[in-house]
């Protein structure tokens, strides 16, 4: 055997690389995002028939003119709303549903959260029912203690709403805040009830 003839035959044996079938390459990435986008269509319709469930939910209150000085100011992100107790129950009616930056702040009028990108919304202080330290809403799950979670009455329904302060140890103050807010309005109600009823 001649020293080229190894060399000959390893060239016969090489096989050339198999062309690359495009047509069925491009027939599976069509039907991915074909597939893809019906997902997203079937989501869309999903959340445009829960805000239909909750047609029933009457408009949010527009927030005052004037709202005294601010107790505290935080910013932060919302992380959207649902039924009390019930922190997959989401609530997507007048923009609840939309997660997105805020600007909270409590004064003796209520609670306002402003959002870049997304509809504001008020709560007045007489709505306020309870605030608390929690770890989930909405399908979003922190840290034990991670969300401030305020509870406030609307119509009929009692809704949970969710934020996260930039700076979380700032959350703690915002529960006591607004349960000491809440116990004092209470405590005024049932005085003034009290005093109407032995008049």
């Amino acid at each position: 055997m001649t020293p080229l003839q190894p060399l000959a035959v390893l060239a016969a044996e090489q096989k050339s690389a198999e062309v690359t079938d495009w047509p069925n390459r491009i027939g599976w990435i069509v039907g991915l995002l074909l597939f893809i986008a019906l997902v997203y269509w079937l989501m869309r319709q999903g959340w445009k028939w829960r805000g239909t469930l909750q047609g029933d939910l009457p408009p949010l209150p527009d927030a005052p003119s004037e709202q005294g000085p601010a107790k505290l100011e935080l910013s932060g992100r919302y992380h959207g709303s649902t039924s009390a107790g019930q922190w997959l129950d989401r609530i997507v009616a007048h923009g609840l549903g939309t997660r997105s930056r805020v600007e909270l702040t409590l004064t003796d009028a209520g609670l306002t959260a402003v959002r870049p990108g997304a509809t504001d919304f008020f709560v007045p202080a007489d709505a306020l029912r309870e605030a608390r330290l929690d770890k989930g809403i909405a399908g979003k799950v922190l840290t034990e203690g991670g969300l401030l979670i305020v509870t406030w009455a609307h119509g009929d329904k009692l809704i949970d709403s969710g934020f996260r302060s930039d700076h979380a140890a700032e959350q703690a103050e915002w529960v006591t805040a607004i349960n000491n807010m809440i116990d004092k309005n209470t405590t005024h109600v049932t005085n003034v009830t009290t005093e109407g009823t032995a008049r």
